[in-house]
């Protein structure tokens, strides 16, 4: 399929316009000219669930393959299903497409972890791991940088109301007598104190309204990852606008809506938890049925800005990710399994030093009197 970019390109000299995450402006490269990028006053609108669900068309997506069309310089190259923003592999010129999925992002946060503060944030991070090979330390010392993503995720709002049923569990103290013996192995009664755990039936109400709950709709990065570079401040959401694309890759969604709530559900449901337990009181709680109802609940779909990278090592590739509004780190690492041996080696060498010398004092004192 055939699409047209969007170029930015700068109005003094005509080079390629992008969003600098330091100004929060277009900013020229050549000419160092800046491009303000006017807020819009649109409100983020949260959109109904179930209309949305009901309305979605159920057929499978199809792999289309975007063929686009570079305006700056005439390029043509081939983009990735869902991707709708990259740099042109020619020019350099950012290119923004148009949209394919059914639901569009209406708005978004902006980057502001610049490329540089981002690559030092990631090297502070892995010079603080243990037994990472030399290679992985310097990572980013030669070609390999991160890059730039707006990544897709869904936001949930939610009212919940779930009934509980369960057993509290106060601990109360008996006294019981046992035999214990003293040093001379003669035998004696004492009485002690012991606890006891008396369980009493419960059931209950808990009502709780969830505000924004971020779920990855991406499959770039793995759901571990995102997941640790929570949280986000939603509040920084500005309306979608392409300009703060520009220079950046950007993803449509590949995790569906409904498939979104399901995983929104899960994390709601640690905080239910938590909430059960604290209503239940007592000392111990045990929870054996759960029934939530979710009620007026809306969604977004918006777009986070997140640094990745990836790392091989041994055949295997590594990921990572910076949050570019918070500055988390977050990734798999490797292991060097030379540098752990050689730990592993020197501290039996030193267990075993220590255990020879307490076994053979005169060493000890034939090394004081030389000193």
């Amino acid at each position: 399929m055939q699409f047209t970019a969007i170029n930015f390109t700068c109005p003094s000299c005509g080079a390629p316009l992008k969003f600098s995450p330091a100004t929060g402006k277009l900013n020229c490269e050549f000419c160092h000219k800046e491009v303000p990028i006017e807020k819009a006053d649109t409100p983020i609108r949260e959109h109904n669930l179930t209309e949305a669900l009901q309305k979605l068309d159920k057929t499978p997506n199809q792999n289309i393959e975007k063929q686009v069309h570079c305006k700056k310089c005439g390029g043509a190259f081939t983009l990735t299903p869902y991707t709708f923003s990259t740099n042109c592999p020619y020019c350099g010129t950012p290119a923004v497409t148009e949209f394919v999925k059914e639901i569009t992002p209406q708005s978004l946060i902006p980057f502001k972890l610049s490329h540089k503060e981002a690559q030092m944030r990631f090297k502070a991070w892995v010079s603080s791991l243990w037994f990472a090979p030399t290679a992985f330390t310097k990572y980013l010392d030669g070609d390999n940088r991160l890059t730039g993503y707006y990544l897709p995720y869904w936001t949930y709002d939610s009212d919940t109301l779930t009934n509980y049923q369960g057993q509290r569990g106060d601990i109360y103290y008996v006294t019981v007598t046992r035999t214990v013996r003293d040093e001379q192995g003669r035998s004696r009664q004492v009485q002690v104190q012991e606890s006891r755990i008396r369980w009493t039936p419960v059931s209950g109400r808990v009502t709780l309204s969830f505000d924004d709950v971020t779920i990855g709709a991406s499959n770039t990065v793995t759901r571990t990852i995102l997941q640790s570079l929570e949280p986000w401040n939603t509040a920084a959401l500005v309306p979608f606008d392409e300009k703060y694309m520009a220079g950046f890759e950007a993803e449509e969604y590949t995790i569906g809506l409904d498939n979104g709530f399901e995983y929104a559900k899960v994390k709601m449901s640690h905080t239910i938890e938590g909430a059960i337990r604290r209503d239940i009181g007592g000392d111990q709680q045990q929870i054996t049925a759960v029934n939530t109802r979710y009620l007026n609940t809306t969604y977004k779909n918006v777009l986070l800005p997140v640094w990745v990278a990836s790392f091989t090592w041994n055949n295997k590739t590594y990921r990572y990710a910076v949050n570019a509004q918070t500055g988390k780190v977050s990734g798999e690492r490797p292991y060097s399994w030379i540098k752990i041996a050689l730990a592993v080696t020197t501290a039996a060498l030193i267990t075993g030093a220590i255990f020879y010398l307490n076994a053979h004092p005169e060493i000890i004192e034939v090394v004081k009197s030389r000193l």
